[in-house]
């Protein structure tokens, strides 16, 4: 019996998928056992417990929103190759946009696996040459005596700031209701974890996307 395209994309996206994280997890166990270092069970244990919840609340939102946008075999790409909603996701929107296929199709489908195979491509190309090219220089602009090492110490916040204002460029009026619930609860709870922080703000988002669509003010 012939295997079907999604067969296939199914069968080797879990197959890589299941690689990955073994690759992934042989890296710390390598380094443990080589030199006979293992992290202590109560300090991993709580290193986990605040980590856990935003990365299942993430896993579970992103397989539900990214999957009906991008495809089966994008998304398999996207989640092994990270970097997805700044770029694995606009690439294969303004893909299917350009060839002017549905999303959730065949022809999308086929479309934006490609689209994101080849952003993959590129952001690793590129990554190598600056890698290699940047490596002699950083020892000599990224020290404390450089002119340009302040530049260096602000660049988490910049890139940040510039994926948040691409944001409110486009919907700036959904940006007050998730931003008033995050600090309406860092009010009331200043020790509250990122993981339990950011699902609440998310779902916060959701419904004040939604009563502004309802109420019009958004489109």
């Amino acid at each position: 019996m012939k295997k079907t395209y999604f067969t296939l994309v199914h069968r080797w996206g879990r197959a890589w998928c299941l690689a990955s994280l073994l690759f992934m997890l042989c890296i710390p166990l390598s380094v443990s056992v080589y030199f006979n270092a293992w992290p202590p069970l109560q300090g991993l244990m709580k290193g986990l417990l605040a980590v856990i919840p935003l990365y299942w609340a993430t896993a579970v939102i992103e397989v539900v929103s990214y999957a009906p946008l991008m495809g089966s075999g994008a998304c398999y790409l996207s989640f092994v190759t990270g970097n997805i909603s700044n770029l694995k996701l606009p690439c294969a929107i303004a893909a299917l946009k350009s060839a002017g296929v549905r999303p959730n199709s065949e022809e999308g489908e086929v479309v934006s696996t490609i689209a994101v195979a080849t952003s993959a491509i590129t952001t690793t190309v590129l990554i190598a040459a600056g890698v290699l090219l940047l490596a002699p220089l950083l020892p000599y602009i990224a020290n404390e005596g450089s002119p340009v090492a302040p530049a260096f110490r602000q660049v988490l916040p910049a890139l940040f700031g510039a994926l948040l204002g691409g944001y409110l460029k486009k919907q700036w009026r959904i940006s007050f209701v998730p931003i008033l619930a995050g600090v309406a609860v860092l009010l009331l709870a200043p020790a509250v974890q990122a993981g339990i922080l950011i699902p609440l703000t998310v779902i916060a988002s959701l419904a004040g996307a939604q009563l502004f669509y309802k109420m019009k003010w958004v489109k």
